[in-house]
């Protein structure tokens, strides 16, 4: 009895503590589901449900615009952005590329793919205004990536890897694909867990690595991942069916993705949908968030803590060194985090 009461006590404590060094706004209320957003202009832009697309401030929450891209009730699930443009692909088939004019919110759609198995996951620029979209394989095993430079497709995709049956991709944030320093690294998870992996400078050279991440089953694999530089980056995710489930699921590599090391297991939050890498932290400090909690780790992921028990958060993004922006459903949520965290 004794113990128990003296845990009580310490996760009152532990729960008292964070809440005092972290602060919540709610910026957006609406009925849909976010799993892509961007920052630019001062302003939060994302996507969703009933084919919604718009911004809201992250100065002046009743500064906010949203339109419907579609008559029909399209979901997106991804959101990229160059220098003058949005871009967005809904799930399913048929799947329509979008592109947005910044300035002027003007869109068009720039291209309508028909493959049955067509599933847009994921959506990414750099900062030279080279892209690239990843939708699950079809039937045989194979997908070629949508690559762009300047905003134009490149007509030349080979060298894709093949996915072996069961392997593909999750749509739980738009950031299971990440680029720096002229790297790509794309996540996989289903039957396989594995990174591909290509440079801009040879784009049509791709490798395919193994990780030791849970995999297996339809649910299971990696759901997010993020790198500080071409050398450290760190994978999450987990079993969406079972997500208090907390074996084999965050990983990092130290090599630019080609081996992996768990870290944690056993000893974390759980299923995981996002993760974020802290600005300015060299990649010591970390957030994580999935449908039940957000993780924060201090020592490049090897220990976490449950800093909050939102839930229903499931896409995240650093605005600076002490300020997050977290959407999922229903809302958009501002965090700060004190620097003592």
């Amino acid at each position: 009895m004794k113990k128990t009461f003296g845990f009580l006590l310490f996760m009152f404590c532990l729960n008292l503590y964070f809440s005092q060094k972290i602060q919540y706004q709610t910026l957006l209320k609406d009925d849909i589901s976010i799993r892509a957003l961007q920052l630019y202009d001062g302003k939060v832009w994302y996507t969703g449900t009933d084919s919604k697309f718009g911004y809201v401030s992250l100065k002046d929450s009743a500064d906010k615009k949203q339109i419907k891209l579609s008559k029909g009730k399209l979901e997106f699930r991804t959101l990229a952005q160059d220098r003058k443009y949005f871009y967005t692909i809904n799930i399913l088939s048929p799947a329509y590329l979008f592109k947005i004019n910044k300035r002027t919110l003007k869109f068009s759609i720039q291209k309508t793919y028909t493959t049955k198995t067509a599933f847009f996951d994921t959506f990414i620029f750099d900062k030279f205004d080279r892209g690239i979209a990843i939708s699950d394989p079809n039937e045989a095993g194979s997908a070629n990536p949508l690559i762009f430079y300047s905003g134009r497709p490149s007509k030349d995709k080979s060298g894709f890897p093949t996915y072996f049956p069961g392997e593909a991709h999750f749509a739980a944030s738009n950031t299971n694909i990440a680029t720096k320093d002229g790297k790509v690294w794309i996540a996989t998870g289903g039957m396989k867990a594995r990174i591909f992996k290509f440079s801009w400078n040879n784009p049509f050279k791709w490798e395919a690595f193994e990780t030791p991440f849970i995999q297996g089953t339809a649910s299971t694999g990696i759901y997010s991942i993020d790198f500080y530089d071409k050398n450290f980056g760190i994978a999450v995710g987990g079993d969406y069916t079972k997500q208090t489930e907390n074996i084999n699921n965050i990983a990092t590599t130290i090599d630019g993705g080609i081996t992996w090391q768990i870290q944690a297991s056993g000893k974390n939050g759980g299923y995981k949908t996002c993760v974020k890498l802290r600005p300015k932290s060299k990649g010591k400090d970390i957030i994580a968030v999935g449908d039940q909690n957000i993780e924060f780790s201090n020592d490049y992921g090897k220990t976490w803590k449950i800093i909050s028990e939102e839930k229903g958060l499931y896409a995240c993004e650093w605005i600076d060194e002490n300020t997050l922006v977290f959407a999922g459903k229903n809302r958009i949520v501002k965090m700060e985090i004190n620097t003592g965290l």
